[in-house]
C-alpha cells in the first residue's frame, strides 16, 4: 500500500473513532437518564455503576408519580399551550413583517431590514432583570401570557430574518399576476406566498417550538404559581424537593426531552430545507 493510501486509511480510522467518541459523549447522559427513570431507588443506590436493567424489571412507577402526584399533567398542558400559541403568533407576525420588508416600499425599510437581528444579539440574562422589574411593578409577572410575549420577542427576530431571506428568492412575477387577477396583498400572501414558502414556514415553526418548549430562564424568573409552571420550570421545582428520589427527576427529564426529540427527528428535513432554500434561486 502506498504512503497516500496509508494516510487515508489512518484518517478514516481517526474520523470513525472521533465520531464514536462524540456520539458517546452526547448520548451517554441521555441513556443514563432514561435507564435511571426505569429503576427503583433501591437499585440505583445499591448498583449505581450498573448500565443495564440487571435482574430488576422495568418500573414505570416513577412516571406515574410524576404525572399524577406531582402535577406534571398540568405542566405538560401549560407547555403545549405556550409553545403552540408562540408558534402561531410568531408565524403570523413574521410572515407579515417579512413580506412587508421584502416587497413594500416605505421610509426606514433598509434600516428595519438590516436591524431585525439587533435584539437577538443581547443575551437573555441581560434582558431578564429589567423585564422582571417592569412586570413586577405592573402586576403581570406571574402570568403565562407574559411568558408568551417574552418568547415571541425572543423568536420573532430570527423568524423575520429567515422568512425575509426566503421571500427575496420568490419570483415576484407570480405575485404581480395575482394582483392583476384581482387579489389583494393579503390574498397574494394567503394564496401564493404561503404555499410557496411551506419549507421555510415549517423550519420557523420547528425552531420556535423548540425554543418555547425548552426555555427555562424566563419561566423560572416570571412564574411563581405551580399551576402555571411549564415543564422545564416543573423539573427544577421537582429537583429542589429534598425528600424526593432521583428517579422521579430522571422520569420528569425524559418527559421534557422525548417530545422535542421526536418532533425534531420527524421534521428535521423541513428544517434543513427551509434553512437552505433561502440561499437558492426559487
Amino acid at each position: 500500500m502506498s504512503r497516500e493510501g496509508v494516510e487515508r486509511a489512518i484518517l478514516r480510522v481517526l474520523r470513525v473513532l472521533g465520531l464514536f467518541f462524540f456520539v458517546f459523549i452526547a448520548g451517554f447522559p441521555f441513556y443514563w437518564m432514561i435507564l435511571s427513570s426505569f429503576k427503583s431507588l433501591q437499585e440505583i443506590l445499591l448498583r449505581p455503576w450498573d448500565l443495564g436493567l440487571g435482574k430488576g424489571s422495568i418500573d414505570f412507577r416513577a412516571y406515574y408519580e410524576v404525572l399524577f402526584e406531582h402535577g406534571f399533567l398540568q405542566y405538560i398542558s401549560n407547555s403545549v399551550y405556550v409553545s403552540i400559541l408562540t408558534v402561531l403568533l410568531t408565524l403570523t407576525l413574521a410572515t407579515l413583517g417579512g413580506y412587508a420588508v421584502t416587497r413594500l416600499r416605505f421610509r426606514g425599510q433598509a434600516f428595519m431590514s438590516y436591524s431585525i437581528l439587533i435584539i437577538y444579539m443581547f443575551p437573555a440574562i441581560v434582558l431578564v432583570i429589567p423585564l422582571y422589574v417592569i412586570f413586577s411593578r405592573v402586576g403581570l409577572r406571574d402570568s403565562v401570557s407574559v411568558l408568551i410575549l417574552v418568547y415571541l420577542a425572543q423568536t420573532l427576530p430570527v423568524a423575520l430574518y429567515m422568512l425575509r431571506s426566503y421571500f427575496q428568492k420568490l419570483p415576484v412575477e407570480i405575485e404581480y399576476a395575482g394582483l392583476t387577477d384581482g387579489c389583494s396583498r393579503l390574498g397574494v400572501i394567503w394564496r401564493i406566498v404561503l404555499p410557496l414558502s411551506a419549507p421555510a414556514l415549517a423550519s420557523v415553526a420547528l425552531y420556535t417550538f423548540m425554543i418555547a418548549w425548552n426555555e427555562f430562564l424566563f419561566a423560572f424568573m416570571f412564574l411563581d404559581t405551580p399551576e402555571k409552571f411549564t415543564l422545564s420550570r416543573g423539573v427544577v421545582q421537582l429537583a429542589g424537593s429534598v425528600h424526593l428520589s432521583k428517579q422521579l427527576v430522571m422520569a420528569a427529564s425524559v418527559m421534557v426531552s422525548i417530545p422535542i426529540l421526536l418532533v425534531f427527528l420527524l421534521f428535521e428535513r423541513y428544517l434543513v430545507r427551509g434553512l437552505t432554500a433561502g440561499a437558492m434561486k426559487g
